[in-house]
């Protein structure tokens, strides 16, 4: 009786996980327009949030370095409170980032919901992290040539502009790849309050409603875009690495 029992439980769990592959590619061309138009507004939010990180992340993280003892322009006083205001930004939990900005994002854009107004977190929370991998790969220039410029007379813009950052460009692509892998799953986490996207149609669509399929769709994209993203940027960095 056992055996014959474990003979049926082997000869339906296969038949079972099968028609559910064969459902869940015969639902995805009726999926396909909702998983389309959410990995847009996943893109568009994870596209302008890594813009503003870098406009605002990396002078903040070469901040961090010049003005740090030893450093281009050493100014303690300062680098303290720098270093606090991204040790705050890096403490707190996304989920509890994007609350807590509610009221800033309905200012800046006029509403709390959707993929412009998800932006707003999204930067707030990528900025300093961003800007510790900056400082990182700053820091990793050889002093030495850093040195060498200084003594020929050479400004300090034109040092962290022509020295510092040409030096560390491996070390800010690898910090940039990380910083959007890092956005896309906060991107996902977003959908938990209407931020649009491929977390929000999973939760609406997958968890709501019951739809197993949507939740499978949307982690298989996701790793996708990760992965493509990933993969991109290793390549880029492999190839820097070589001059």
């Amino acid at each position: 009786m056992i055996d014959s029992a474990l003979s049926l439980a082997s000869t339906t769990e296969p038949t079972g996980a099968w028609n559910a592959l064969v459902a869940f590619v015969r639902d995805w061309p009726q999926m396909w327009p909702n998983l389309w138009l959410a990995t847009m507004d996943t893109v568009y939010m994870v596209w302008w949030a890594t813009v503003f990180s870098v406009l605002f992340g990396l002078p903040l993280g070469v901040l961090l370095v010049a003005t740090d003892r030893g450093g281009l322009t050493p100014a303690p006083a300062v680098r303290a409170v720098l270093g606090a205001i991204v040790n705050i930004g890096r403490s707190l939990p996304f989920i509890v980032l994007m609350v807590a900005v509610l009221s800033l994002t309905r200012f800046l854009v006029g509403t709390t919901l959707g993929p412009t107004a998800a932006i707003v977190p999204l930067s707030i929370g990528a900025i300093p992290f961003f800007a510790r991998l900056v400082e990182t790969a700053v820091r990793e220039v050889d002093r030495e040539v850093v040195e060498a410029a200084h003594a020929m007379g050479t400004r300090k813009l034109t040092i962290v502009g022509k020295v510092l950052l040409p030096e560390a460009l491996p070390g800010l692509i690898a910090g940039l790849v990380m910083t959007v892998v890092t956005l896309i799953s906060y991107s996902a986490m977003a959908g938990a309050i209407g931020g649009g996207g491929l977390g929000d149609l999973a939760i609406r669509e997958g968890y709501q409603r019951f739809n197993d399929h949507y939740l499978w769709a949307t982690v298989i994209l996701l790793i996708v875009i990760v992965q493509a993203v990933q993969s991109l940027g290793d390549l880029v960095v492999r190839r820097l690495s070589r001059r």
